[in-house]
């Protein structure tokens, strides 16, 4: 996730802002980054290795040929056919997904997840962008979904799981998940993780008001929260192995936003902490497209997250909350799952690393406490819940973490993935003031030869070779995508986040009948 330690270079490409944090105080002047990466503003990226340009400049060389971009891009592609019908005797709300992620950390800190809801109804999507390594955002992306669908199920449901627990029979599947051949478990912590969803079901049994379960909206603010608290208990008690108790410290101490959607008969719920959005695309009768946000960005952009924040401490501590822009002057998003170094007292925080592994690199980049510790807790994992009665013009919906966002705003995603949808293409806007006359003949001319149906088969492909690949003036730069894709993992961080994008098409006839009633 870009811009959460306050050291950050900023590198200007005409439109384009391409930021970079470091756990370090390690900058380069911004001359340099600049002729390393855009030697002309015009080129915006070269890929010329070891020549020297006019005046003595310097350029590099990353020779990606189109085969080779296609590989990288398309690595981490998932699509995915939901069946008309939801089994339940209704059609499914949903027709297929097109998900993808792109790498700048090393490893992925992104994650992502997708399922069926097997003993309640509806489908679960999420997006979670790790920070401070990758464990949060992975113990999330796993855990999450069944404490979700385990809040919607019926009071009898519930009993049917823990009579099976019980009596040591086969539980009842909770989901059905749709998972890519990359994607991975914390299999070492599979006991851990039941047991703990177990005592959160025996709860809700022991609960007078559950009756035939949470509504949508109810059980991802509830399951958001508990969650949470469960990350925090289990890096304080004893475990069963280093191993184990480690893993649990990191998922603490790191962190990870989240945004997930529950696709539904009633429509869809957003659950959203963090800096991960949820875009729907909505095509109108005239049937130009529009993008309308179902999220806010919990960060200093949000005026109303700012007083939320501000109204939790002293007003003694209005200046040293938020400075520069960031909590504490360290982390960007003002809502996350983890980073416990928001949440505990310093003294625990202290104790619980003692009683680590000592000789975990991994433990001691957490070894750091945030400047102006006075009052905590500063963060929070509860989520902004929105909900969406779904209409015949709502036509798919963009999930993506905010590695996208640093690229291309709302509108921008909506007309690719339409673009991507119908086949016809749907060119940028242009100002007129960038260009003479026979430069815009020119772009013209191109943006005609390029009237093309898309590369991609995927529409979350599409969005991050767009994304990382589109010049100042709205075309695809090969040459730009070529040396954004190569760069090795110590300078990518430098000028991209990961991305991790799920593009969701929505079922018409579902909404037609959903209108109709």
């Amino acid at each position: 996730m870009s811009g959460y330690l306050c050291s950050r270079l900023f590198f200007h490409s005409g439109r384009r802002q391409l930021s970079s944090s470091f756990a370090n105080s390690h900058v380069l002047p911004i001359p340099m980054c600049k002729a390393f990466l855009f030697p002309s503003h015009t080129r915006g990226v070269s890929s010329r290795r070891g020549r020297t340009g006019q005046e003595g400049e310097t350029t590099l060389d990353f020779p990606l040929n189109r085969l080779q971009i296609d590989a990288v891009l398309c690595a981490n592609e998932q699509s995915v056919q939901i069946p008309e019908f939801d089994g339940r005797g209704g059609p499914s709300p949903v027709l297929r997904f097109e998900s993808n992620q792109l790498a700048a950390n090393t490893p992925l800190e992104d994650r992502r997840s997708s399922a069926s809801c097997l003993q309640a109804r509806g489908m679960l999507f999420g997006v979670f962008d790790g920070h401070g390594g990758h464990a949060c955002a992975q113990a999330v992306s796993e855990r999450l979904p069944y404490y979700i669908s385990v809040a919607m199920m019926s009071e009898s449901v519930l009993e049917d799981l823990e009579a099976a627990m019980e009596t040591v029979r086969p539980v009842p599947p909770i989901l059905q998940w749709y998972k890519h051949r990359n994607d991975y478990n914390y299999r070492e912590s599979a006991a851990l993780y039941v047991n703990h969803l177990r005592v959160y079901w025996q709860e809700l049994l022991a609960s007078e008001e559950h009756g035939g379960g949470m509504s949508p909206a109810d059980a991802l603010s509830h399951a958001f929260q508990r969650l949470d608290t469960d990350l925090s208990l289990e890096a304080q008690v004893p475990l069963a192995n280093d191993l184990m108790r480690n893993t649990a410290i990191q998922a603490a101490f790191a962190g990870c936003t989240a945004c997930v959607a529950h696709v539904g008969p009633e429509g869809v719920h957003i659950a959203n902490a963090g800096d991960c959005r949820a875009i729907l695309g909505v095509q109108e009768d005239d049937g130009s497209w529009s993008a309308l946000p179902l999220t806010q960005d919990h960060n200093a952009t949000n005026t109303a997250e700012l007083e939320r924040v501000w109204s939790q401490h002293p007003t003694s501590e209005r200046q040293t909350v938020i400075v520069d822009d960031r909590l504490l002057g360290v982390l960007m998003p003002l809502r996350a799952f983890g980073d416990v170094r928001f949440k505990w007292s310093r003294e625990l925080q202290q104790s619980v690393l003692d009683s680590g592994d000592s000789d975990s690199e991994a433990l001691n980049l957490y070894q750091y406490a945030p400047p102006n510790y006075l009052t905590p807790p500063y963060l929070e994992a509860t989520p902004e819940v929105t909900y969406h009665r779904l209409r015949p013009q709502d036509r798919f919906l963009i999930l993506a973490s905010d590695g996208l966002w640093d690229e291309i705003n709302n509108e921008e995603a909506v007309r690719l993935v339409a673009e991507h949808l119908t086949g016809i293409h749907l060119q940028a806007p242009i100002s007129a003031s960038q260009l003479n006359l026979g430069q815009m003949h020119q772009l013209l001319l191109r943006r005609q030869a390029m009237a093309t149906p898309a590369l991609d088969l995927n529409a979350a492909t599409h969005l991050i070779r767009h994304a990382l690949g589109t010049n100042d003036y709205g075309e695809m730069d090969q040459e730009r995508l070529a040396t954004m894709l190569a760069l090795p993992s110590d300078l990518a961080r430098m000028y991209r986040d990961d991305i991790t994008v799920t593009v969701i098409y929505l079922n018409p006839n579902f909404n037609k009948t959903s209108h109709n009633k």
